[in-house]
């Protein structure tokens, strides 16, 4: 599956906002417009204005949203999501060639708020996984502490963990620990 630049920038978009959620042990990523703010500098948001409240609460049911896109148990059901979510962000393809990157395709419409801007990029990416029949690849870390999203672009789909070298390697060293200790008697 060929990934562009700008559907991977989407797609490193949706996986870090969805990582925002609070959890049981984690607080909201989101608390205030100046982390909003900090969300879009990091990410290279553009055509974005001033944000306001308004914008934090909007961008944050759009992440509900698209939680359930990474919660959706076949193509079927993400693929109704996900429309959702691009119909009601007023998508508008467009051309664009700015900040020095190459011409890419803008689905959101000039003016648009954040959230329908992430709405429409970050939706249509994960769009073109489903059409390429890889909506699998939307997942949930396998460490029952963690849970955070990831997309798995592994060549053979085998990717569990959001970091290997963090949640991987635990569940690695405590399944080892408990080896070592049942062997030991």
């Amino acid at each position: 599956m060929l990934i562009t630049h700008d559907t991977r920038c989407a797609l490193d978009t949706v996986v870090d906002l969805v990582n925002t959620a609070p959890e049981e042990t984690t607080p909201e990523g989101l608390p205030d417009v100046a982390t909003l703010e900090a969300f879009v500098r990091k990410h290279e948001v553009s055509d974005v204005g001033h944000l306001s409240e308004f914008d934090l609460s909007a961008v944050r049911k759009v992440r509900g949203r698209f939680a359930a896109v990474f919660a959706a148990p076949d193509a079927r059901t993400a693929a109704g999501l996900i429309n959702e979510l691009v119909a009601a962000a007023g998508t508008t393809p467009r051309l664009t060639d700015h900040d020095g990157y190459d011409w890419h395709v803008h689905y959101f419409a000039p003016g648009a708020s954040v959230a329908d801007h992430l709405a429409a990029d970050c939706g249509m990416a994960l769009a073109f996984f489903v059409v390429a029949g890889e909506q699998e690849r939307l997942r949930r870390c396998e460490a029952p502490d963690c849970r955070r999203a990831f997309v798995d672009l592994s060549r053979n789909r085998s990717r569990r963990y959001c970091d290997s070298r963090t949640c991987g390697n635990r569940l690695h060293v405590a399944a080892y620990r408990a080896r070592r200790k049942e062997a030991a008697g």
